[in-house]
């Protein structure tokens, strides 16, 4: 490992952690260029595994193999994390033939970890070892090594665990997110391993129940005048105004539909809703998902999507605002 200069973190606080992060980012480069098909086959032995994947790490190797422990038991690939220590004085009897063990130990020399490394391989699961040295003891015992060598620690002496622990807890969540893949790992899975918290709550609730009503929305109908469009959006201040004929969407005029018309020359305050509105907007089913009503908008870049029935009849419009802070907050852009 190369030693870095003490001049490299110099400068004022914000100068020290953007140099920091650089580094980081660095480790993380180097351990995805050091990836190879051990990983791919780690992957696959991972993935046919009959029983658990048993965790292991001391100090802040420990403190990171407890939140990859975490993440894989969350997306379908039930983990435990065994201290090495308590492992070795009884608690390795959980572990059966069927398991498989993790270690982690960026020196690979680390006593307790090859101790019980050694303990488990005599009761048969495969190891992997996740080091810094592929030489070392851990990695010559090892079934499959993945090399997390990175170029220097985030620490003017290069001694405190920091871009290192980082490149092991990025190649746990690679594992954990090659085995979501592998296992065809859905949304509704997640939920049923997340049955509590603000993400459960909002995979679990589909649209129609976060929505703004029909009654709540500003709509004009398509003859209407400028003067009107604009008093329609500032009387609900959602940042648009729908326009309907009777129970049909016919479009959507925005904040940002009206400065383009503004900014185009044209003498708009003879226009009409129809010349003004965005036709055939995106819309949603109300039986659809709060989830997939976020993704859309995150990929359209979009802050509101229109609610329809199942016979394409406007019912509400719900609002990213709403998605991420469950109350009417309303959106002034």
């Amino acid at each position: 490992m190369q030693s870095p200069e003490t001049s490299d973190l110099n400068g004022s606080a914000l100068e020290v952690a953007r140099k920091v992060l650089q580094i980081e980012i660095e480790g993380i480069r180097a351990v995805s260029d050091q990836l190879d098909e051990t990983f791919e086959r780690c992957v696959n032995m991972l993935y046919s595994l009959r029983g658990r994947i048993i965790i292991t790490g001391v100090g802040k190797s420990g403190l990171v193999g407890r939140k990859i422990a975490a993440t894989l038991t969350s997306t379908g690939s039930p983990a435990i994390f065994v201290h090495p220590l308590e492992g070795l004085h009884g608690d390795v009897g959980i572990v059966g033939r069927d398991d498989a063990l993790l270690a982690i130990s960026n020196s690979g020399q680390t006593t307790e970890i090859t101790s019980l490394a050694a303990t488990i391989r005599k009761r048969g699961p495969l190891v992997v070892a996740i080091t810094g040295s592929v030489s070392s003891t851990l990695a010559r015992m090892a079934d499959f090594v993945l090399d997390c060598r990175v170029p220097r620690e985030a620490c003017p002496h290069n001694l405190a665990p920091t871009a290192s622990t980082t490149a092991v807890l990025s190649i746990g969540d690679a594992l954990a997110v090659a085995l979501m893949i592998r296992r065809g790992f859905r949304k509704e899975d997640f939920l049923k391993h997340h049955p509590a918290g603000s993400l459960g709550e909002l995979l679990s609730l589909n649209v129609r129940e976060m929505m703004l009503d029909r009654k709540a929305i500003p709509e004009v109908g398509k003859a209407a005048t400028l003067s009107e469009v604009l008093s329609s959006i500032n009387e609900q201040n959602l940042g648009f105004t729908l326009v309907t004929s009777g129970d049909q969407l016919l479009g959507i005029i925005t904040d940002g539909d009206l400065r383009r018309a503004l900014c185009s020359g044209k003498k708009i305050y003879q226009y009409q809703s129809l010349d003004l509105m965005t036709p055939d907007p995106l819309t949603i089913r109300e039986d659809s998902t709060a989830a997939e009503a976020m993704e859309i908008m995150e990929h359209k870049l979009i802050t509101a999507l229109v609610v329809v029935d199942e016979e394409h009849k406007l019912v509400g419009i719900i609002h990213l605002h709403d998605l991420l802070g469950r109350g009417r907050v309303r959106f002034t852009g």
